[in-house]
């Protein structure tokens, strides 16, 4: 048995996008409405910032399709501090904002840690054990993006799957001192992919493409699986998500 793949990028509103992406004459408003029917998830990266009115989280969910599935970046005041267990008043802030009122359009939602943080076992714990499985009635799903090569030792994987938490496989050619985690921590499986380059149409070669799509097909023989291309060159990055789409479909 195979799980779904869901495939797509970090946002929807970037200009570059528009006559690339987008159809010039596109009003912005349409655009999640567009982005939606040509991808099968997005990563809503501003909540990293910023929090949303209710109001926007049932807009988003409105717009879309059914089946599509949003991924959440949680803000970064509950993962940029010194000790993570103090992060439960930001943590109630950021799950409070609306963001249940997707429902089933809700799929994990990615803590993502500064390259500085390293691991401690202890300290990690006692942000684990703050993450609720759960909020008005909708299942929530735990991703971890860790950036520090200190995390890259079984302890660490030990503590993610005791709190069925999946560990973000990052890959970034930019940046390899970040470590590269392939372990199954959880249910579902979820990837930030963000090597694309401007000088290929579709931001990767065909063969480096194929080679993303034989190991999202890997993962999804252990669960669901959640795979963006974010960050790298931008502008071809809903281009790199379309050509996996139609590689596994």
């Amino acid at each position: 048995m195979t799980h779904p793949i869901r495939v797509g990028v970090g946002g929807w509103t970037y200009e570059p996008w528009r006559g690339v992406f987008y159809p010039e004459k596109l009003s912005q408003k349409k655009e999640l409405e567009f982005a939606s029917r040509a991808l099968t998830s997005i990563e809503i990266n501003g909540t990293y910032y910023s929090t949303f009115k209710p109001d926007s989280w049932m807009k988003w969910r409105d717009e879309t399709p059914d089946g599509f599935v949003f991924s959440v970046k949680a803000s970064r005041y509950c993962t940029n501090r010194k000790v993570l267990a103090d992060m439960g008043e930001s943590m109630d802030r950021f799950l409070g904002q609306g963001l249940t009122a997707l429902g089933d359009k809700l799929g994990p939602v990615n803590w993502q840690f500064m390259g500085t943080k390293r691991f401690d076992a202890e300290d990690f714990e006692g942000f684990l054990k703050l993450l609720p499985e759960e909020r008005d009635g909708v299942r929530l799903r735990h991703a971890l993006e860790v950036r520090h090569p200190s995390f890259d030792t079984p302890a660490f994987f030990d503590l993610a799957a005791k709190y069925g938490a999946a560990i973000v496989y990052a890959e970034d050619d930019e940046a390899p001192e970040w470590p590269r985690i392939d372990q199954p921590t959880a249910d579902f499986t979820y990837a930030r992919l963000m090597s694309s380059r401007e000088e290929e149409p579709t931001g990767m070669t065909s063969g480096e493409l194929d080679a993303v799509a034989d190991r999202a097909r890997a993962w999804a023989k252990r669960g669901e699986v959640f795979a963006y291309f974010i960050a790298g060159a931008k502008v071809r990055n809903p281009a790199a998500a379309q050509a996996l789409i139609e590689r596994l479909t």
